[in-house]
């Protein structure tokens, strides 16, 4: 890498690390775009498998953050991280052989629909006694292995899936399934990563560049998060705003590559 991709690529980690510790989610609704776009990695696959090493391990840091806040339910993480590990294989093999930019173009249809689902619930406050039971444990396991073949295939940490798969199965807080969304973030990162690196898909420098940039960004990112809690829908609204703008500018890059445009 050049200094100035090594510049660019501390930003966008920064960036990045900000955005998980803020919502739990949109590492690698970032990380993907930032790499084949600002940073100039020109093999779609490649910045894949590099985004997921990076956002899990900034998810871990993010997750050490809002721990400390007590802004994890981790039976009921534990139980989707583990669900969702399954499915994150089996997606991460099935990824490779679609074509790069097809698999883009995938990509900002399905955040276009999370985010729609979360506009729709971004009033509802959720029970911040949630605890794992006979009740959500099904809806737990249920969601997070869909998630976890989302996340796989695409090659996400699949954070913005995890807070409304989370929510929706045990009615908890969205900044409590923020931090709680990182224990899925990290297993489905790592998981993904492995199944890349295997294939030699991942950019070992550029990826420890956006963890140092990241380290930084997920600190701020978990303190503004927890100011944010007290106003009603603002993380729902501040996450879904997110991935609607990323996903119309992924959608016309996608579609000029593909010259439909």
């Amino acid at each position: 890498m050049t200094l100035f991709q090594v510049l660019l690529g501390l930003l966008a980690g920064s960036t990045v690390g900000f955005t998980l510790g803020l919502v739990g989610g949109g590492g690698s609704i970032l990380a993907v775009p930032l790499m084949v776009y600002l940073v100039g990695v020109h093999d779609p696959h490649v910045a894949i498998g590099t985004s997921a090493l990076a956002v899990a391990a900034n998810a871990l840091i993010g997750l050490a953050n809002h721990a400390r806040k007590h802004n994890v339910k981790w039976r009921c993480a534990v139980t989707f991280a583990t669900a969702g590990v399954t499915g994150a294989l089996a997606g991460a093999m099935f990824g490779k052989t679609v074509d790069g930019q097809k698999l883009l173009a995938l990509f900002a249809l399905l955040m276009l629909v999370v985010a729609a689902l979360m506009f729709r619930t971004r009033g509802r406050e959720g029970d911040p006694t949630v605890v794992l039971n006979r009740g959500n444990a099904p809806k737990l396991l249920g969601s997070g292995a869909a998630t976890g073949l989302l996340s796989g295939f695409f090659g996400i940490g699949g954070g913005f899936l995890v807070v409304p798969g989370l929510v929706a199965s045990t009615g908890m807080p969205i900044l409590f399934a923020v931090g709680s969304s990182l224990v899925a973030v990290s297993a489905f990162g790592l998981t993904t990563a492995l199944t890349y690196a295997s294939s030699g898909l991942i950019d070992w420098p550029l990826a420890a560049v956006f963890i140092g940039g990241g380290a930084i960004g997920s600190l701020f990112g978990t303190r503004l998060a927890t100011r944010l809690a007290g106003r009603k829908g603002m993380l729902n609204m501040v996450l879904a705003g997110l991935i609607v703008i990323v996903a119309i500018y992924m959608l016309y890059r996608t579609a000029a590559a593909l010259s439909l445009i």
